[in-house]
């Protein structure tokens, strides 16, 4: 069975690449802050029900005609004090969270969704998320935020951070499955793939 991901995440990727997976890459047309605006317009929607929301959406929209295999979708958002973020994309939204979230804890959303696609058919999907908590050092100086904004790293994660590259240096610690604050757990992802009636390690390569 061909695994696919509708992600272009190097760091999602690189972890399933890591476990024996060699998903191919898929590209999605999913507006994420349209969806979101969609969602929360009669108020606000708690942080697992978004990335299960654009987890699935994504891994719906790659289903191409002519795809036979399981594609994965996955997405993340970080909240601090009751305030979810997700990408920062500007180094001053980067910075703004970093001095807001230095010596402070967050918890970061990942969802997953998994659907069972044949010939761009999707004849079944299941999903979940999972939670971490990341505590930050409280030493961290400006100079060294922002001389981890410039190297240009935080912009596209959630959260303005990372645990498996340069960020990793600024985490004091992880209550939680440490790859679901990558934004992809390996062992919901085995769960889901098992759900689907597939074995996960019969798609090691």
């Amino acid at each position: 069975m061909q695994l696919y991901l509708a992600s272009t995440s190097p760091a999602r990727k690189q972890t399933l690449t890591q476990v024996g997976l060699s998903p191919l890459i898929l590209d999605h047309h999913v507006d994420e802050e349209a969806l979101v605006a969609e969602a929360t317009q009669n108020g606000p929607v708690p942080p697992p029900v978004i990335v299960q929301l654009l987890a699935r959406a994504k891994a719906e929209d790659a289903c191409a005609p002519g795809i036979t295999g399981l594609v994965i979708g996955g997405d993340s958002v970080f909240e601090v004090d009751g305030e979810v973020f997700g990408k920062p994309h500007t180094p001053e939204n980067a910075k703004a969270r970093w001095l807001r979230q230095r010596g402070q804890s967050g918890v970061l959303y990942s969802g997953h969704w998994v659907a069972d696609v044949r010939e761009g058919e999707i004849v079944a999907g299941v999903g979940d998320h999972t939670e971490a908590t990341v505590t930050f050092r409280s030493d961290i100086t400006d100079d060294e935020i922002d001389a981890y904004i410039a190297t240009g790293e935080p912009l596209k994660v959630a959260g303005a951070f990372t645990i498996d590259a340069r960020g990793a240096a600024f985490i004091e610690r992880i209550d939680g499955d440490p790859y679901t604050v990558v934004g992809m757990s390996v062992a919901k992802l085995r769960d889901l793939i098992r759900q689907l009636g597939f074995s996960f390690t019969d798609l090691w390569t």
